[in-house]
């Protein structure tokens, strides 16, 4: 494991977590779901292996909510003041976290490295002509670096995708 360290938390500070190796990768999601669920232009989430995120203080609150492939999305929020910390979606399971890279003490350490879904981009968001763009979503053996597809296969027991 590397020596990277990144904290973060809840708006009222009772939940507290470090994040302990970069991210596999950082989505810029900008679906409609995306948008409805975080009341903004888009989402942007950290993907990083469930045992690679410590609990420093407090216990989030995992509510279940729907999602567009109809297996639901588990959020896991802050009890007191309800801020999102992390998500984790069907298709990855309890093994991947989606941290939310705006509850990070420093977002700006994680800035997107794809945008996906911008099909249903806001027309006035202007993305980066350097971080690639998907009108839905990718192939990950494309966009994602050799370590964090070893470290992805690794984390789902599999050498293959």
């Amino acid at each position: 494991m590397s020596t990277f360290a990144i904290a973060g938390g809840c708006t009222c500070g009772n939940v507290r977590y470090r994040m302990t190796e970069r991210p596999l990768v950082v989505h810029c999601c900008h679906c409609r779901w995306c948008q409805r669920e975080t009341g903004a232009s888009f989402a942007l989430n950290a993907m990083i292996e469930a045992d690679r995120v410590e609990k420093l203080s407090g216990e989030p609150e995992l509510i279940v909510t729907p999602s567009l492939s109809g297996k639901g999305q588990k959020i896991s929020r802050c009890p007191k003041c309800h801020v999102a910390v992390w998500s984790n979606y069907a298709g990855s399971g309890d093994l991947f976290r989606f941290v939310r890279v705006g509850t990070l003490d420093t977002p700006d350490a994680l800035p997107p490295d794809v945008h996906i879904f911008t099909m249903s981009k806001q027309p006035w968001v202007v993305t980066s002509p350097d971080v690639p763009a998907f009108e839905e979503f990718y192939v990950r053996e494309e966009i994602w670096p050799a370590a964090s597809l070893s470290r992805w296969r690794a984390a789902r027991g599999s050498g293959t995708s």
